[in-house]
């Protein structure tokens, strides 16, 4: 038997039609990565969005620097794309600072100090699932428990979620962008 992963489309049971309310959506559109998720009942009911609410911790803006950092250290064009497309301008993040999250060092002179540091800190719990001395230290003072859980808990569900499109080959979304090469 040959289980694909790939986006369902409508009509949607109502019971998928119902969790799928709870989604973001773009004009009434639901996402191919949602609707891949709704190949599962399960998936789909604890999937990450719950992360992306008005209550989170951190400020919009450095959520999604967390979020462009992780998708394009696990090469995940299409969600990398996709939060270029719907909040890289809304965050005011510049042209140069979105291709940044792509191609640069935590360093590069882009980024306020803060937030070359939370580059560095994604940088570091992708690469190695943990944070060495110096940089657990740092991360302990620049952001509070509910933050410093946050910023985590980001790289854990954009992990997940790169995971999820690379595997699937989900095509981009038309609104979004491309890696910058």
């Amino acid at each position: 038997m040959n289980h694909v992963l790939k986006p369902i489309n409508e009509p949607f049971s109502p019971e998928i039609a119902e969790i799928l309310k709870t989604y973001p959506q773009r004009n009434g559109y639901i996402l191919k990565l949602f609707r891949i998720f709704a190949n599962s009942r399960r998936f789909l009911r604890k999937g990450v969005p719950n992360l992306l609410d008005r209550e989170s911790p951190l400020s919009m803006r450095a959520r999604e620097i967390v979020i462009l950092r992780v998708t394009a250290n696990r090469n995940c064009e299409y969600e990398w794309g996709v939060h270029v497309g719907a909040f890289a301008e809304h965050v005011k993040l510049t042209p140069e600072q979105v291709r940044a999250t792509r191609l640069a060092n935590a360093d590069a002179p882009c980024w306020p100090e803060e937030e070359g540091f939370l580059l560095r800190v994604v940088d570091e719990i992708c690469e190695n699932g943990d944070l060495s001395e110096d940089t657990l230290k740092k991360f302990q003072s620049a952001w509070t428990l509910d933050q410093q859980l946050e910023i985590i808990a980001l790289c854990g569900a954009y992990h997940t979620v790169s995971f999820t499109a690379n595997i699937a080959r989900i095509e981009g979304e038309d609104f979004a962008e491309r890696f910058p090469v």
